[in-house]
């Protein structure tokens, strides 16, 4: 199995969880968020204070309601880690810090993926403005093929 589809097989189960637990964020705009901040890299991989696909830090993934994987305890000194590192889990700690922290960062009178990008790269606090170089740029992309293929 190819990373990418490995990435989308975990974000299809997500979208499925998320039907049944009215989760903000979908399947496609968790897959931008993922491409946009770290290319999707399933690698397992920790960068200085970042770690994951959706490069987490302990911050986001504690105030995300510290999601665990396979029921760990969440004051573990593993926890973060392992669940930063997880697609499932590192996706559900999106979801978490997103249901906490939703808001209109871009005042276009909605909440959308647009706003969770922002949120994602920015903070909670801090989401007002564009979406900086790189990021910016990989999530409009990922988002015109979205659109361009009708999900």
């Amino acid at each position: 199995m190819t990373r990418l589809e490995s990435v989308v097989l975990a974000l299809a189960a997500l979208c499925l969880t998320a039907a049944d637990q009215n989760l903000p964020v979908t399947q496609q705009c968790l897959g931008c968020i993922c491409e946009a901040i770290s290319s999707c890299d399933t690698s397992g991989s920790c960068s200085g204070d970042v770690c994951g696909p959706f490069r987490l830090t302990w911050a986001y993934w504690a105030d995300a309601g510290k999601p665990t994987v396979n029921n760990e305890a969440p004051d573990s000194n593993t926890a973060y880690g392992n669940c930063a590192r997880d697609t499932y889990c590192s996706a559900l700690a999106v979801q978490g810090y997103m249901q906490k922290f939703q808001q209109d960062c871009n005042n276009d009178g909605k909440i959308d993926c647009d706003d969770f990008a922002a949120i994602h790269k920015l903070g909670g606090y801090g989401c007002k403005g564009g979406l900086p170089g790189v990021y910016g740029q990989r999530y409009q992309q990922c988002k015109s093929l979205v659109s361009a293929t009708g999900n």
